[in-house]
């Protein structure tokens, strides 16, 4: 269960995530690694983690014409890492999946960021297609393009299991350990809520890092995911 908890390093520097790794010891064993540190040092810190037994998820969402994407997949499996995000969409998926050919790293795709809601996909044109609606459509295409998994809020995983099936991943952002604040996620559930809904990938990141004590608040929310 310790694998399937991923601790979002959104700090701003190499030092500062590098102190949390450190506190939170054996309790964590897989580490995001998104835009904040990855243009702070990041890219590095990954190998460092990398190095020392750990798996790593980079949160680059992805997006471009399809060659530019294809070879930045390319040189980022060299890496090591385990995942690697870009957006549904689906010249970018395919030009991920070539991209990523004879390695070990699975692509997943985001549908529709967890800082989304009805009102914001309409802001954006998507009109009249609500968040979930438009989830389920994209969860289709990764499926039928032979993407690895899927990025989505925990109350769609369910759902977008489904469609996708057994076979791949449903990581899911946005969870809140019960009592916490949202902060800026709209669309947030309970560690375990979110594997009782068929999550298979758990990210947290402000509970722990910005705990007072990182690695009791990793173990915990890992307990409540053995719970569920």
């Amino acid at each position: 269960m310790r694998d399937r908890l991923i601790i979002g390093l959104d700090v701003p520097g190499v030092e500062e995530a590098r102190s949390i790794v450190t506190r939170i010891g054996d309790a964590g064993t897989f580490y995001k690694i998104g835009y904040q540190l990855a243009y702070a040092g990041g890219f590095d810190f990954a190998r460092e983690l990398i190095g020392q037994g750990k798996k790593v998820f980079l949160d680059l969402k992805l997006h471009d014409i399809g060659n530019t994407v294809e070879e930045g997949v390319r040189s980022i499996a060299r890496m090591g890492v385990t995942f690697l995000t870009v957006h549904a969409y689906p010249q970018t998926m395919r030009a991920a999946v070539a991209g990523k050919a004879g390695s070990g790293l699975k692509i997943l795709a985001v549908t529709v960021l967890t800082s989304y809601d009805d009102n914001d996909l309409v802001e954006a044109g998507y009109t009249p297609m609500p968040a979930a609606e438009l989830v389920s459509r994209r969860a289709g295409q990764a499926r039928d393009i032979g993407i690895d998994g899927i990025v989505c809020a925990a109350t769609e995983a369910q759902r977008v299991s489904g469609i996708i099936g057994p076979d791949r991943f449903v990581v899911t952002p946005g969870i809140r350990p019960t009592g916490s604040e949202a902060g800026d996620q709209k669309r947030v559930v309970t560690p375990g809520d979110a594997i009782r809904n068929g999550a298979t990938h758990l990210v947290v990141a402000r509970p722990i890092v910005k705990a007072a004590d990182p690695r009791a608040a990793a173990e915990a929310i890992v307990r409540e995911m053995a719970e569920a």
